[in-house]
């Protein structure tokens, strides 16, 4: 056992021994089928939210949680967040990479700290929030998870599919640009966690080889010039709104990555791995993208590929110089998306069942296909209006996001106190023995009330945020902290869960 590990007795949560009796049964009985029967002879994982028992959470390689989000944050959708700075909000190179920094630093924390929950209980991110939301109560932010999960997995197809383009000069169209893409990741997320950790361990390294070439050949291009109006609170803060989107709603995933970790680790270490493999791709490649946005307008081959948004073809238009090897980082950095798609499809099949319920029994791989079926279609239709989906869709997820992280952290660290012998995993299914979920949906629908007013959207620019900027991510969190507690004592004395 290393340095700071716990040592482990075995005791803890009562593990769901008649569930995992159901789910062996259900395994077996699909296991006949030859199809089914092959793809378990060559690994791929079955499992979708069933508790992982005890005896099944022995994975001790406890550094493959910093590269999944190392690897799935490494990639070209973190440095087009970053150049929504100066694109969208007028910022400057210095206030951009501040508001980069510091929001990062901050919405980190949520996923860091709840991938620290898998090895623990060996539950799924939203199967774990039933304790918190109750069992039908969940299916909201399943659905929205889902919705977020969706929204990220087109963008990456997007920015894949234009940078594919932009190879081919334009022979090859942004659609089929998508559609491998889409395909690609599907076959990674298909297998299951096992293939995942693998690709997502490697992955990673081509892609930073891609951006240092970039920042080497292009570095001497970087200007810093002043922004043509000083940086505003307003910006500063709906900048922020969208910095928040990107990085918290991780959240809604954490634990599914970490669930077969013995539970001996020590919960700093999972927080540490989680943390920086957050901090060091997302800050780093977003302030790159800063960077190369405000310089691109001085740079005639970078403005010309950066045309109607494509950051594929900046990305491209900055590798030019070493010819075809340029050419061949930009496929390798086209692919890089599918480290962050991959990922989501996987948590994406684990949300179809906790949204609906009987679904459960459907084995977890069928759902990659599903959900593959619905980005790629939309990746197509949505093609041409990248920039405005960005920002428009990073702003609006945050909003939920924080109510969502904010219940389920105080459940936790107040009702709960830190144990999670609290947790009673016989019940995992059972909705009379969970919470009704009135606190958590209560809280977070309220908080809303001074969400809406406070959003800063191009549709939409509510009273309050026409003086102070996007606070609706802080808003969010701030009323369901303070409603929370109360309505959860209260939804305990009603209902006794």
């Amino acid at each position: 056992m290393e340095k700071g590990e716990e040592k482990y007795s075995g005791s803890g949560p009562s593990e769901p021994v008649q569930d995992n009796v159901d789910y062996n049964l259900h395994h077996d009985r699909l296991s006949r089928y030859p199809l089914v029967s092959k793809l378990l002879h060559w690994g791929v994982e079955y499992r979708g939210i069933h508790p992982v028992p005890i005896e099944e959470r022995i994975d001790t390689q406890f550094n493959k949680i910093f590269f999944i989000w190392l690897s799935g944050n490494t990639n070209i959708l973190s440095f087009s967040t970053g150049t929504l700075g100066p694109v969208a909000f007028g910022l400057g190179l210095r206030d951009s990479c501040l508001v980069i920094l510091f929001f990062n630093m901050l919405c980190a924390v949520p996923p860091a700290y709840l991938s620290t929950f898998g090895p623990k209980l060996g539950l799924r991110q939203m199967c774990f929030s039933r304790y918190t939301f109750g069992y039908y109560g969940v299916m909201v932010p399943s659905l929205l998870a889902l919705m977020g999960g969706c929204g990220f997995c087109i963008l990456n197809c997007i920015l894949g599919g234009q940078a594919l383009s932009s190879v081919s000069n334009g022979s090859l169209s942004w659609t089929v640009g998508i559609v491998i893409i889409g395909v690609t990741s599907l076959l990674i997320s298909f297998c299951g966690l096992k293939v995942l950790s693998w690709y997502e361990r490697l992955s990673w390294f081509p892609v930073l080889i891609v951006f240092l070439v970039a920042i080497g050949v292009g570095g001497k291009h970087f200007v810093n010039p002043p922004p043509a109006e000083p940086a505003t609170a307003a910006a500063i803060f709906t900048f922020g709104s969208v910095m928040a989107g990107f990085t918290i709603t991780w959240s809604t995933f954490s634990s599914d990555y970490t669930a077969y970790f013995h539970p001996s680790v020590s919960p700093w270490r999972i927080f540490i791995y989680s943390y920086l493999g957050l901090i060091l791709p997302i800050v780093s490649l977003q302030c790159l993208g800063a960077a190369a946005a405000i310089s691109a307008p001085f740079v005639p081959d970078w403005n010309d590929g950066y045309a109607d948004g494509n950051v594929g073809g900046l990305v491209a238009a900055m590798l030019h110089p070493v010819h075809g090897f340029g050419k061949f980082l930009t496929v390798l950095l086209s692919l890089s998306v599918t480290a962050n798609n991959a990922p989501t499809i996987y948590s994406m099949c684990l949300g179809f069942q906790t949204f609906i319920p009987p679904l459960v029994i459907v084995p977890r791989y069928v759902f990659s296909i599903l959900a593959t079926a619905i980005v790629i279609p939309l990746a197509i239709v949505g093609q041409h209006k990248f920039y405005s989906t960005l920002s428009n869709f990073l702003g609006i997820i945050g909003y939920w996001a924080a109510a969502y992280v904010t219940a389920l952290i105080l459940e936790h660290l107040v009702i709960r106190r830190g144990d999670f012998s609290s947790y009673d995993l016989r019940h995992w299914n059972v909705p009379s023995k969970l919470p009704l979920g009135v606190a958590g949906l209560g809280a977070g629908i309220i908080s809303f009330a001074l969400v809406v007013p406070s959003m800063d959207q191009v549709w939409y620019v509510g009273p309050i945020a026409k003086t102070t900027g996007d606070l609706g991510f802080e808003f969010a969190a701030a009323v369901t902290a303070l409603l929370y507690i109360p309505f959860r004592i209260l939804e305990k004395r009603r209902w006794g869960y």
